[in-house]
């Protein structure tokens, strides 16, 4: 696990400007890999080639150093990631009569290549984004894992070509500060993060996950390709209790895999089904205790600890527990939300951080429980999905109107709750008789038309999800199977996997999530969709597989999810700043937001009117960022 850096020149860069630029993206993620760092830098008459990276020591601690190189030295890899199979693929390789020299998954990605080209990339079952330069084909490949666990962000401007896993790795290196992406403003404020291939600067992509990049250093022009098909629909005629053994079967073999580790290893434990289970296949293949952690919050109504206790009991796990409320954000909050490196405000990251920084104290790898709602279809907005479909057929529009319009005040919050009414009228807002009301539902800041008043006019861009719509080939989603396809495309890569990444991986830990696992994956594909939603049961065909192993009726128990009470801390300790951020000068300086909506939006918020919570976190998280950015030098 680390982090990786390239840059390319395609004039004749001096070996020590080149050595330079590199040293300067590898010393700004020094949190991603504490414990070393390689480089390689080559100049030649055409241009110039640097690859650096930063390692957290996790397999091979002894041979495990990079770059590598192939036997004849033409080859060079960096790497960051782990590869789950790569024993396997190890084996295959011998029997080709590949020699290796380390134990390092590193150098089996590099011999597979070597054998087999860019198609090898479709045998790699991890997390990885990495970096091959080839100098008898005169190009390099940068290459990102089948759910995008590993970030990877590229741009090319006058004669340079950049990659890096995080965005302030690229930021050192550019010659003048990016303009905003307009495209990337619009999938913020409305998703709360952007997803690939976006970023919140113009001319700077993110590597769409499964895709690789394929760069020619003799004429320096780029493709983007998929490594292989993710989104097949053929339905297996497998009966409900061969499926269920199967499940059990791919889940513990994913556990497994995933467990392989020369450092300490632990686990995510919430008390949901997900992070339960695995807990669960990792305490049963250990013979020693296991070490558990969770967090919770002193807000009753946000604390679900005692779920994750009784699973620890169950388990015989080594507990740690964590309880937090504001006041340990204080520090922390303006380096959790920076270290993105562009806005995003899913406020699960703040205890996501919080947790992974007191994991770290303890083990160096931890196991989570994220994906298992993309794989086997968990989330109540699948709920949502059906309730749409029934409810438009049977109540005409103009009487939804009328009912959301009586309703809204009554349904209205005034604090940051997220109970029962707030639940009912963020249904009612995105029912929609167009067909689109899935792009709503994932829109968790702000709706189309909400954001249509938010932001001047001629910074509102409407369909922006046509793209998606595009590559899926799902104009207007109604099926489980389309909404969590959608899922796995923007927000599981953009906004799960890339909260996890960043505030882990600025405690320097690792976290591996089960679920994520493509034979999962295709396997869930292939099930009848009841087997995964039955009636309103969800991840029905998960819970039955284990149910036996927990007290009856516990895989059933709600859960809330991994938030924070940040509409609340928007009146209190952050409110000054919030303030700041809606001051007359500062938005006509800035010219992004329509004044008028804005200052109410957040006023009513503040007052303890209305619960804006949402949206108005979704601006704070923006203004902080752009403040950041823009309002301090480059």
């Amino acid at each position: 696990m680390c982090g990786i850096n390239g840059f390319i020149s395609s004039t004749n860069e001096m070996e020590q400007r080149l050595l330079s630029e590199i040293n300067k993206m590898n010393n700004s993620i020094i949190h991603r890999g504490p414990d070393d760092q390689g480089v390689f830098v080559e100049e030649s008459a055409d241009f110039g080639i640097a690859l650096g990276m930063r390692r957290l020591s996790i397999i091979d601690l002894e041979t495990g150093k990079q770059p590598i190189f192939s036997e004849d030295q033409q080859l060079v890899i960096v790497f960051n990631g782990e590869i789950y199979n790569y024993r396997s693929l190890r084996k295959q390789l011998e029997t080709r009569g590949c020699i290796f020299k380390t134990h390092s998954d590193t150098e089996v990605i590099l011999k597979l290549y070597e054998m087999d080209g860019e198609k090898s990339f479709k045998e790699l079952d991890g997390m990885f984004a990495f970096g091959i330069y080839d100098k008898k084909r005169s190009k390099v490949f940068v290459a990102r894992d089948f759910f995008g666990e590993k970030p990877l962000y590229y741009t090319q401007s006058n004669n340079k070509f950049i990659w890096a896993s995080e965005l302030k790795s690229l930021i050192k290196v550019v010659e003048k500060k990016p303009e905003i992406s307009i495209t990337g403003l619009n999938h913020f404020l409305r998703l709360t993060f952007i997803p690939a291939p976006h970023s919140i600067y113009q001319n700077i992509y993110k590597l769409e996950a499964n895709h690789y990049l394929e760069y020619d250093l003799t004429n320096h022009k780029y493709s983007v390709t998929s490594i292989g098909n993710e989104f097949e629909r053929n339905q297996s005629n497998m009966d409900f209790e061969t499926a269920k053994t199967t499940t059990v079967q791919l889940v513990r073999e994913s556990v497994e895999s995933r467990s392989v580790s020369d450092v300490p290893i632990g686990t995510f434990l919430s008390g949901g089904v997900d992070s339960s289970v695995v807990s669960l296949c990792l305490a049963q293949m250990k013979e020693e205790k296991i070490n558990t952690f969770s967090i919770g919050f002193k807000k009753g109504s946000f604390d679900e600890t005692d779920k994750s206790r009784l699973v620890a009991k169950q388990i015989n796990s080594k507990h740690h527990e964590f309880i937090i409320d504001e006041d340990d954000l204080k520090h922390n909050i303006h380096e959790i939300l920076l270290n993105f490196d562009e806005p995003f405000s899913d406020s699960a990251s703040l205890p996501t951080y919080l947790v992974s920084k007191k994991t770290s104290d303890h083990v160096k790898v931890a196991l989570t429980g994220d994906g298992g709602d993309e794989v086997f279809g968990g989330y109540n907005k699948y709920y949502v999905g059906k309730i749409n479909s029934r409810y438009t057929r049977v109540v005409p529009r103009s009487i939804h109107d009328l009912a959301r319009k009586g309703l809204t005040s009554l349904l209205t919050t005034h604090d940051d709750k997220r109970g029962r009414r707030f639940q009912i009228k963020k249904m009612l807002n995105t029912v929609n008789y167009d067909g689109n009301y899935y792009w709503d539902i994932i829109s968790l800041a702000n709706t189309e038309s909400q954001l249509s008043q938010m932001l001047r006019p001629e910074l509102f861009r409407d369909n922006i999800f046509d793209e998606y719509k595009a590559k899926l080939n799902i104009e207007k989603p109604n099926s489980l199977t389309d909404f969590r396809f959608i899922d796995k495309v923007i927000s599981l890569e953009g906004g799960m996997l890339a909260k996890v990444d960043r505030t882990s991986m600025l405690n320097s830990l690792e976290c591996r999530a089960p679920f994520l696992n493509k034979k999962l994956w295709a396997f869930a594909n292939s099930l009848p969709e009841d087997y995964l939603m039955k009636g309103w049961n969800k991840k029905y065909i998960l819970k039955e597989a284990f149910k036996h192993e927990f007290p009856d009726g516990f895989l059933e128990k709600s859960k809330q999810g991994f938030g924070s009470p940040v509409g609340d801390w928007l009146r209190s300790s952050l409110r000054q700043e919030m303030e700041s951020y809606i001051e007359i000068p500062f938005l006509k300086n800035q010219n992004i937001f329509n004044i008028n909506y804005i200052t109410h939006l957040v006023g009513e918020h503040l007052s303890g009117k209305k619960d804006n919570t949402y949206s108005v976190w979704a601006y704070y998280c923006f203004q902080k960022w752009y403040w950041n950015i823009y309002n301090k030098a480059f």
